[in-house]
C-alpha cells in the first residue's frame, strides 16, 4: 500500500494513521487465530483493524515500527521510528520479555506516553 516506509516526521503528518492507532494491541494479538475451538465451543476473535506499534529485536539495536493491520488480517510495516530513545526500547523489551512473539515486543506505558506527546495527543 505505502510503497515506502514512513519516517517519524512523515508519520506525524498523517492524521488518519494517528487517529487509528490501536494503543493496547500487542503483536501476539495480531497472530491469534480468528476461530478457536475450546471446551466452551468456538470462540471468534474480534476484528483488528488499524495501526499497531511494536518493537523489533531481529537485529541490534531494538527498533520501533508501526504496522498497518487490516480487517482481512493483512499486515505491513507503515513506519520506522528512528527517534525513539534506545533506553526506552530496551526498558520495554525487558519489561515485556514474557510477551515476545517472533522477536517482536509490545510497547510499554513510557513509550506510549513519549509517542502521544510527540503526536500532541492527550
Amino acid at each position: 500500500m505505502f510503497g515506502q516506509i514512513l519516517s517519524f516526521d512523515e508519520l506525524k503528518q498523517e492524521s488518519f494513521i494517528i487517529e487509528n492507532i490501536l494503543w493496547d494491541v500487542e503483536p501476539r494479538d495480531l497472530m491469534e487465530p480468528r476461530h478457536k475451538v475450546t471446551e466452551a465451543g468456538t470462540q471468534i476473535r474480534g476484528q483488528i483493524k488499524g495501526y499497531v506499534f511494536y518493537i523489533d529485536t531481529m537485529e541490534e539495536p531494538p527498533r520501533l515500527f508501526l504496522m498497518r493491520h487490516t480487517a482481512m488480517d493483512f499486515g505491513e510495516t507503515a513506519a520506522k521510528i528512528e527517534e525513539m530513545p534506545q533506553e526506552l526500547l530496551i526498558e520495554a523489551v525487558e519489561e515485556n520479555k514474557d510477551k515476545s512473539y517472533f522477536k517482536m515486543y509490545p510497547i510499554n506505558s513510557r513509550i506510549k506516553e513519549w509517542l502521544k506527546k510527540e503526536f500532541n495527543l492527550p
